[in-house]
């Protein structure tokens, strides 16, 4: 497969906006009303754990999203704007960091009650795997974001920076995990060789470029080592945010419904530190001042001989703030492709999803991707249709797995990806 010089130009990414309202004082915090609506107390749950899975505890009855008219501040509109148009592109450095090598692995550890990282994420993506799980993934975060898109804030009883979120799935029957965690009571934290570890149902160790994942779910469960390489793909690189993935191989076993499975194959190692308002906060950020974000893809696909794409496009406040292709294979290639490039849902499922907290999102069937060079030419061209169960948990929105073809650099491609989905825009809600 021939690959092309890379295209270095500037991400123009959003997530960082969260960092304008950073300084926001008391009249953010919830009004009594808003406190309610997110607020769940349950007196049944045990000391140990106050904080709620979705996927076994109902929501209660008042829990409802609040219309649309009382989403974000025209204050925080206007905020996140000069963010996302005027001052990411000036200080942002993605782009030009996705074409260099990976140097600076001291980064990779987990902040907790941090001022000025308020929320960790790591993410291992396996986008390919044979049936019946067809793809896995292992999503958590370690604090709130304070955005539209992944505060799920129903799951909070306490103080939302003490929450972490735990979203793993497969598409085998069952295998679906999404819980909340008390970082303070149920999770073990250690920076020196990093250890993050979410009760007993998961734990990530270990150093770069060697981790290991092993989980022990209640329908399934891994036993991973990663091996990263220093392809660094980067989705955000500055001061406030920093937001990456590794191309990655691993080897381990998958178990489900009494039978283990190998795994060996390619593989993402994610990771993302970021400045957040909720960091300053002891009680949710309410939905008028939370960052605007309320459009995100990511997808995911090998395309063979050590090839893979990361496909993603970011909305803030309906309109476009990233859309972009990344290709990285083991040869050393990293690519970041951002003009020229289109996504779109061709057809949506009948019926929308109900989140456990009532919320309704309309969620893809089919879509498309594709993208022409500064000649105009195409260069890529992908069609998709989703061939799996939707998983609730990518903060409000959901995960699955597509069959694809199309074409890539000129050469014919078929096979699989792994999809996250969350459509938060304000004509759904």
């Amino acid at each position: 497969m021939n690959i092309d010089e890379p295209a270095r130009t500037r991400l123009d990414r959003s997530r960082i906006a969260r960092a304008a309202c950073a300084g926001a004082r008391d009249p953010l915090i919830h009004d009594r009303e808003t406190a309610r609506a997110r607020h769940r107390p349950d007196s049944q749950s045990s000391p140990r754990r106050r904080l709620l899975s979705p996927m076994n505890s109902p929501p209660a009855p008042d829990n409802a999203p609040p219309a649309a008219a009382t989403r974000t501040s025209p204050l925080m509109s206007a905020l996140a704007r000069i963010v996302v148009t005027a001052l990411l592109p000036r200080i942002d450095r993605a782009a030009e960091a996705s074409t260099r090598p990976f140097v600076t692995p001291d980064m990779l550890v987990p902040h907790v009650r941090d001022k000025r990282h308020g929320l960790t994420h790591y993410g291992i993506f396996f986008p390919e795997l044979p049936q019946p799980h067809r793809y896995c993934n292992v999503m958590t975060l370690l604090g709130a974001t304070g955005s539209v898109a992944f505060d799920n804030d129903y799951l909070v009883d306490g103080d939302p920076r003490d929450v972490a979120t735990v979203l793993s799935s497969t598409a085998a029957d069952g295998a679906h995990h999404y819980r909340a965690y008390s970082i303070a009571r149920d999770c073990a934290v250690r920076r020196a060789s990093t250890v993050v570890a979410f009760g007993d149902d998961l734990t990530i160790a270990g150093a770069y470029p060697r981790y290991t994942v092993r989980a022990d779910y209640a329908h399934f469960g891994l036993d991973v080592g990663i091996d990263c390489t220093d392809i660094a793909s980067w989705f955000v690189r500055n001061v406030a945010y920093d937001h990456l993935s590794l191309l990655a191989t691993c080897s381990g076993t998958i178990r489900h419904d009494g039978r283990t499975m190998p795994l060996d194959t390619l593989c993402t190692f994610e990771y993302a530190r970021t400045t957040t308002p909720q960091a300053w906060f002891a009680k949710p950020i309410g939905e008028r001042w939370k960052l605007p974000l309320d459009f995100f893809t990511y997808q995911i696909v090998n395309l063979g001989d050590g090839i893979q794409l990361l496909l993603t496009e970011v909305r803030v406040l309906g309109e476009n703030a990233f859309r972009g292709i990344h290709l990285r294979a083991l040869d050393g290639t990293a690519e970041i492709h951002e003009r020229g490039v289109a996504f779109a849902v061709d057809e949506y499922r009948p019926e929308p999803a109900s989140a456990p907290d009532g919320r309704r999102m309309r969620l893809p069937h089919r879509l498309s991707w594709a993208a022409r060079d500064g000649a105009g030419r195409p260069w890529l061209e992908l069609r998709a249709t989703i061939d799996c169960p939707w998983r609730f948990g990518h903060g409000r929105g959901y995960v699955s797995s597509y069959r694809f073809d199309g074409f890539v650099k000129g050469r014919a491609c078929s096979g699989r990806g792994y999809i996250e989905y969350v459509d938060c825009d304000a004509s759904q809600r």
